[in-house]
């Protein structure tokens, strides 16, 4: 055989798809060629697997660790203890940052601000949340979470991916893959960024927390900027029609279709899905963001902060009109939790900022009717210490902490106004009804109809899942 046919002979990476394209590009072809070309996405046969409360969802991502007994976990024997050492019967060997393993003190820091039964349900939170307390009863406050991850990168990529290291799809990405887009002209999965304004937390937001990971890049987040274009180059260019981009997109999308049949690359199938997204969004989201259809009230619930492009107030407005209009999925980061030594200075102020809207947002899918199908999840990726960080004398932050934390959850289909699971009486060690990370993910698709079991993807000989080989539904949050 000379060298030429021997090079014919051999199986190219573009022939390896279109042979095998038949679980994925010549699926994906044929739902395109068979429906109109600005239809909805569906998700995988056979999903839901069972009748889901919810089927969208909105996570008020808090970055840095919010401090979860000054927030939700009233401790009054942290008082007794004041500045005394923690005792090491407690402390035990738990994992701590660098920042704090090596202290010889452990000063014990009691809440910077008093606690208050809330609602008919009587929940204790803290009075640096009152907008939070008004929604008490609507609520589900799990006092009981607990992680492995002690820096803030590997806990975010945690809670949003299933592993510490990044790689894997994100939680929007398996909610699009699996149940697909409810709306043919906004993407299923938005993500949206904030900071307090003084920039404290300093940690960055990585593309791999909205990723997809191994999962066709078609189901990454969709990133709106906080000022300018919300998504880069939506807009024709000067001079250019709607008719005219329509006809161009039309002859470059049959281009692809013809690739896509040749070769059955599903970053092909991607592409033609983006162009085709990108040019119904063109008429979607002006109309997204132009808030002169809500009434003065709504927007004044939201705070003042709700008219300033990129902050945490107005991504909250835009999460629900998302949702109204069929977004499955969105994601708001908002950092500045990470009071190492700003507990004092800087805690109140991050409260303040992001109360208010995290209520209203709660508030305004309740009046209308949208709440029992929107699963909201606000937390962090982990908690905050017990002891005081800084001088033993005069401690002035907390350090990360991650054996036991707090997060609240509302709407589709949790029991609101209810507590599930305790710390011990220093807010430390888990005291009954634990729930791991991976207990969290495999609840959250249970809540909107997915079993975190059977939603898997193959990846280099092994079936993946957002929960790995672990995780149980924690029945105790459930209505």
């Amino acid at each position: 055989m000379d060298p030429f046919q021997e090079n014919q002979a051999r199986v190219t990476r573009r022939q390896l798809f279109g042979r095998t394209a038949s679980g994925v590009g010549v699926a994906a072809l044929a739902s395109l060629l068979g429906r109109d070309a600005s239809a909805a996405q569906p998700g995988l046969p056979g999903l839901p697997h069972v009748a889901g409360k919810a089927d969208r969802m909105i996570y008020l991502w808090q970055g840095g660790g919010p401090s979860h007994l000054d927030l939700f976990d009233p401790k009054p024997t942290l008082e007794k203890y004041r500045l005394q050492d923690l005792p090491a019967s407690v402390r035990g060997t738990t994992r701590l940052s660098t920042m704090t393993a090596g202290y010889k003190k452990w000063p014990v820091l009691p809440a910077v601000k008093p606690y208050k039964k809330w609602g008919k349900s009587g929940l204790e939170i803290s009075t640096l949340l009152p907008f939070t307390g008004e929604i008490a009863d609507d609520i589900c406050l799990v006092r009981s979470m607990h992680t492995e991850a002690v820096n803030h990168a590997p806990g975010v990529t945690f809670f949003l991916t299933g592993s510490q290291v990044p790689g894997r799809p994100s939680l929007g990405a398996w909610l699009a893959y699996g149940l697909g887009a409810a709306a043919d002209n906004l993407p299923a999965f938005v993500v949206m960024t904030s900071s307090d304004k003084a920039r404290s937390c300093g940690q960055l937001f990585y593309d791999y927390y909205w990723g997809s990971g191994f999962l066709p890049s078609k189901y990454q987040g969709t990133r709106f900027r906080a000022s300018g274009d919300p998504v880069p180059y939506l807009a024709n260019p000067d001079g250019v029609s709607r008719e005219a981009r329509r006809s161009l997109l039309d002859g470059i999308q049959e281009l692809n279709r013809q690739h896509l049949a040749e070769y059955g690359d599903p970053e092909i199938d991607t592409r033609i899905a983006q162009y085709e997204m990108a040019f119904q969004m063109q008429s979607s989201v002006p109309g997204l963001l132009d808030f002169r259809d809500e009434p003065k009230h709504v927007l004044d619930s939201y705070g003042p902060q709700v008219h300033e492009p990129g902050t945490f107030a107005r991504h909250c407005l835009i999460a629900r009109r998302l949702v109204e209009r069929g977004t499955r999925f969105v994601q708001l980061m908002h950092s500045g939790w990470d009071q190492h030594s700003n507990l004092f200075s800087h805690f109140e102020t991050q409260c303040k900022d992001t109360d208010q809207p995290s209520a209203a947002l709660v508030k305004d899918l309740k009046r209308l009717g949208l709440l029992d199908k929107t699963l909201v999840v606000w937390g962090g990726e982990f908690g905050r210490t017990p002891f005081g960080q800084g001088p033993a004398e005069k401690p002035n932050g907390r350090d990360h902490f991650g054996r036991a934390f707090s997060l609240w959850m509302a709407g589709g289909g949790v029991k609101g106004g209810h507590v599930h699971g305790a710390t011990d009486e220093f807010a430390w060690n888990i005291a009954n009804d634990g729930v791991h990370v991976h207990d969290h993910q495999a609840t959250i698709l249970h809540l909107l109809g997915i079993d975190h079991k059977r939603l898997t993807f193959r990846h280099q000989g092994r079936q993946y899942r957002l929960t790995d080989v672990h995780g149980e539904v924690v029945k105790g949050v459930l209505a």
